[in-house]
């Protein structure tokens, strides 16, 4: 039985034990942000929408403050004492916001940080768990099984919705919170079975080398490891123009919900709907599509295709500009995104050392991601503010943004493929 499980997600027998609890922690830690999720960007709607470029600084301000924190942990403690606690910070917070809905009448002021918050938080503790499945996978590992841990993203991604609707009646919008913190202390268990594994039978570490070591260095290493290499300098550039693309499309998205549905709740459901479909394309595309384009076409070909998908999305949204025609756009972006962009983007630092995986990838992941998102929504605001474009302009311009995107994308796939070959 086992042996027919390891054959199915593409793993050999050994490694079937870390795959499944990569699979579990990946799924319950995901669940915990698709419950909160729907609940942000309805609170990003009732905050104001002439808000949200402020709610992007604020999030990329917060990022400034985090970063250094988190390099000091890698670079003081072992990995089997700070990944647990960055995990279990988040579950406190969880718990704190909680207790400040119950305490508080007046939910505006809640909003704005609950919404910058869940920014940080969902890129914190995905980037983390991504540095650690880089660490424990080889890269040869990594092309089989990251489509079949991700799955465990878009798992969980179905299930927190559905568990959110079925319980948000008998317990309360607010209560909610309690179980996303219950999941996420499951996911830290999880995470802590991925440790196990990868010190009895990890390949993915050199002779002599404690796979548990303290990182070494200082706090601000990351900053130093990204302006010094050519490779993650380009792999910064790739993730900047990434969060352009899909920041011009999200408060596009934000103008014209809050437009189509002037009620609160229509608003959470309708992202709640959304995030399901999303969900359920990237879960069949990480499962049965991912590992075999990578085999098929290889990984120039894969990183390069979310990229040219939205230049023909935007110059589709472009000539027709409505609503339907966003949100299929939206669809394509984010399925693309979570199922083909997120794992050959994660595979890429399976060719740097083992330092660069856990300060360089979060810098990247968390601090350049919410830079991305903070400049490209003031530049947003400007073009409509100093342009006047409606939908269709703006289509154009991410149509040009995801071009150049693309034309980096297949630069660093050339690249990362060249670095392989000399390893």
């Amino acid at each position: 039985m086992s042996r027919a499980l390891a054959g199915a997600i593409n793993a050999r027998p050994q490694e079937l034990g870390g795959a499944l609890a990569a699979f579990a922690t990946a799924f319950t830690m995901f669940a915990a942000y698709a419950i909160l999720r729907p609940i942000r960007e309805t609170m990003g709607i009732t905050s104001g929408l002439q808000t949200l470029p402020a709610l992007f600084w604020g999030t990329f301000a917060g990022m400034l403050l985090v970063q250094p924190v988190y390099g000091w942990l890698t670079s003081r403690f072992r990995r089997s004492t700070f990944l647990p606690w960055v995990y279990l910070f988040f579950v406190l917070n969880i718990l704190g916001f909680h207790a400040w809905f119950n305490a508080q009448a007046d939910h505006t002021w809640i909003a704005r940080v609950y919404f910058v918050w869940v920014s940080i938080f969902v890129l914190f503790v995905v980037a983390v768990f991504w540095s650690l499945m880089a660490d424990v996978f080889s890269r040869e590992q990594a092309g089989r099984l990251f489509g079949f841990v991700a799955a465990g993203l878009s798992t969980g991604g179905l299930a927190g919705p559905l568990l959110a609707a079925r319980l948000a009646e008998p317990l309360g919008t607010i209560n909610l919170l309690l179980v996303s913190a219950a999941l996420l202390a499951a996911s830290l268990g999880c995470l802590l079975l991925v440790l196990r594994w990868h010190r009895r039978h990890g390949e993915n570490t050199e002779p002599g080398v404690d796979r548990d070591a303290q990182l070494g260095g200082s706090a601000l290493a990351a900053f130093r490891q990204v302006a010094r290499s050519p490779y993650l300098a380009l792999v910064a550039l790739f993730v900047f123009l990434l969060t352009w693309v899909s920041t011009f499309l999200y408060l596009e998205q934000q103008a014209l919900v809050a437009a189509t549905f002037t009620d609160r709740d229509a608003q959470t459901a309708f992202f709640g709907r959304l995030d399901f479909w999303v969900q359920a394309g990237s879960l069949l595309m990480q499962l049965f599509v991912f590992g075999r384009l990578f085999r098929w076409f290889g990984f120039r070909a894969l990183i390069v295709s979310v990229p040219l998908l939205m230049t023909l999305g935007f110059a589709t949204l472009a000539l027709f500009p409505t609503f339907a025609v966003l949100v299929a756009v939206m669809v394509v972006r984010r399925i693309g995104e979570y199922s083909i962009t997120r794992p050959s983007r994660d595979l890429l630092y399976t060719s740097v050392t083992r330092e660069e995986r856990y300060k360089a990838k979060s810098l990247i992941d968390t601090f350049v991601y919410r830079g991305g998102d903070a400049t490209s929504a003031s530049a947003h605001a400007f073009v409509q503010s100093a342009f006047g474009l409606g939908l269709a302009g703006v289509a154009w311009c991410g149509a040009g943004l995801a071009a150049l995107w693309a034309a980096v994308a297949w630069v660093l796939g050339t690249r990362s493929v060249e670095v392989n070959r000399r390893r």
